[in-house]
Parts: C-alpha cells; sequence; structure tokens
C-alpha cells in the first residue's frame, strides 16, 4: 500500500493559530499571550515597539497581546524575541504605537 502524505482530516490544524496556538506569560507589565512566528511565517514588515527597528519578512519574532483582550487584532505587536524577553529592563520606545 502507498504512503500517504498528505494529512488526514482529524490531523488538520487550523491556519493562523487562535489563542490555544499562543503560550501565556505574567510579568510586571501584565498578563500576555504570546505566540513565536517562525520566519517561514513572517510574510511583512512590523516595527519592534521595544527596539523601534524594523521585523523584516523572513525574521523570526513573536506576537504579543494583553491576556484579556484575546480577540483585538489591534492590541497585537511584533517584537524581536530579544526584545520581548528584555522588555522589563526597558521600557518601550518613545515612539508611541
Amino acid at each position: 500500500m502507498p504512503r500517504r502524505n498528505s494529512p488526514k482530516p482529524e490531523e488538520s490544524r487550523p491556519l493562523g493559530g487562535g489563542v490555544g496556538w499562543a503560550r501565556a506569560e505574567s510579568g510586571p507589565d501584565g498578563d500576555w499571550l504570546v505566540r513565536a512566528i517562525s520566519g517561514a511565517q513572517a510574510q511583512k514588515t512590523y516595527r519592534c515597539p521595544g527596539c523601534d527597528h524594523e521585523i523584516r519578512p523572513g525574521v523570526a519574532h513573536v506576537v504579543a497581546w494583553p491576556a484579556q483582550d484575546t480577540g483585538s487584532v489591534e492590541e497585537r505587536r511584533h517584537w524581536h524575541q530579544t526584545c520581548w524577553d528584555s522588555r522589563g529592563r526597558r521600557g518601550p520606545t518613545a515612539r508611541r504605537w
């Protein structure tokens, strides 16, 4: 019997992922939902609120939003992983999102 390469319907995953794809993080700045974005998934240019530099397409990064605001796209921010990890040691840049 030939090998089946395509996923079975019960094995399929939702595209774009919902809240289930995010991990919860708590810090002095509150509770957050954080999703890792691989370089292959990164298709657009974003501005990191931690360093105010661009996150170019193809660069792995994280998307974070307040945990109490799970459905609001407007609250999501794209961060470099290192900027997200060091956000407690420095505040956001002077530029307002």
